[in-house]
């Protein structure tokens, strides 16, 4: 079978809107962040750090059921480092650890989404 035109068998795969559509919801919620108050905005600046440290192939973050406690632990060692920051506001404990546990894992979410879109593939 003769073709005429030379059709790469790459380009039968790409898929032009995936990497536009990533790096318009990662500019959306880079925007939605810009919102957030001063208070949340510092301690989702250390729920990234600590997920970046978790951020590796085979991390506990990527199981299919992340464990509960382990959950638990990182949200209380990201609260032992925001505690000496928000003592000033007087911010309820019960309130701040709520904070904490949404802020991480919607994170975590996130990352685990983009994960997913990207293994799909390859």
């Amino acid at each position: 079978m003769y073709y005429d035109k030379f059709y790469p068998f790459y380009t039968t795969y790409a898929d032009p809107m995936f990497i536009g559509g990533e790096k318009m919801q990662e500019k959306e919620f880079e925007m939605m962040k810009s919102y957030y108050p001063e208070t949340a905005r510092r301690i989702q600046d250390k729920v990234e750090e600590e997920c970046q440290l978790l951020d590796y192939e085979g991390s506990r973050l990527y199981d299919e059921y992340p464990d509960k406690f382990m959950l638990h632990h990182l949200c209380r060692r990201i609260r032992k480092e925001v505690e000496p920051e928000m003592a000033a506001q007087e911010i309820p404990g019960g309130f701040l650890d709520d904070l904490i546990q949404v802020l991480l894992y919607q994170e975590i979410s996130r990352r685990r989404c983009r994960r997913h879109r990207c293994r799909r593939y390859f």
